[in-house]
């Protein structure tokens, strides 16, 4: 079965994110793993902590977890296979080792703040994670709502194409939502063209053919920029 984890500190932005998953597992028949890693607070010269004990802590997001599972289980009718972990550590490094042993579907987490143009500033947690995870990330900003994933966007550079690309990955997500995926390179008056070039982009062709992608080559000197745009 499918698995989604979603890593939640029971923010706002994290309960947003939850949302997020729950409709995606409803169209994907997944799982729900919510997540959380609690921290023993360290004091520092000064500065009063007040003394917690570990098994306090544990029971604690255990039984914050516990509410959020039950939330979900009654909004969806237990339609839904629901699990938690509880995990005393750093969020990210624990979050990869569940991910090493779940191999999931999707991690889906909140990420802060937008601005005008829907630019994603993305938490220091989030963008940790998309970072270093070698599973797919999908990053939530804060108010946003589900809906049915119709296009998918790859953005490449062309340059080790073999080694770099998460062939995998990409198409799975593709074919789980019947999408389109939409290949773009972000160049500015060839600057970043190479003699290899050409190989590496047939090579990527020759990956992704059988789910049939469309390419597009954007003349943009920022590259962030050029994705945002072609996003929007």
């Amino acid at each position: 079965m499918k698995t989604i984890i979603v890593p939640t500190d029971f923010s706002p932005i994290a309960v947003n994110a939850m949302n997020y998953a729950i409709e995606m597992a409803k169209e994907t028949g997944a799982s729900i793993v919510l997540f959380n890693a609690y921290q023993i607070p360290v004091g520092v010269a000064d500065v009063r902590v007040m003394l917690v004990n570990a098994d306090e802590l544990k029971k604690n997001a255990e039984d914050r977890l516990d509410l959020l599972k039950q939330s979900i289980e009654h909004i969806t009718s237990h339609s839904i296979k629901v699990y938690t972990e509880a995990i005393m550590g750093d969020t990210v490094d624990e979050l990869e080792t569940l991910c090493n042993k779940l191999k999931p579907f999707a991690v889906v987490m909140g990420s802060k703040g937008s601005s005008g143009l829907e630019r994603v500033i993305f938490g220091s947690t989030a963008l940790t994670a998309i970072r270093h995870l070698s599973w797919p990330v999908i990053a939530v900003p804060a108010g946003k709502l589900y809906k049915h994933i119709a296009k998918v966007g790859f953005a490449c550079d062309f340059k080790q194409v073999m080694e770099t690309t998460p062939v995998q990955f990409i198409k799975q997500m593709v074919r789980e939502f019947g999408a389109e995926l939409h290949v773009l390179n972000i160049d500015y008056n060839n600057k970043r063209f190479k003699p290899e070039t050409p190989e590496q982009s047939f090579l990527l062709h020759n990956l992704l053919k059988d789910v049939t992608p469309q390419y597009h080559f954007i003349n943009n000197a920022d590259i962030e920029d050029g994705i945002n745009e072609f996003a929007e």
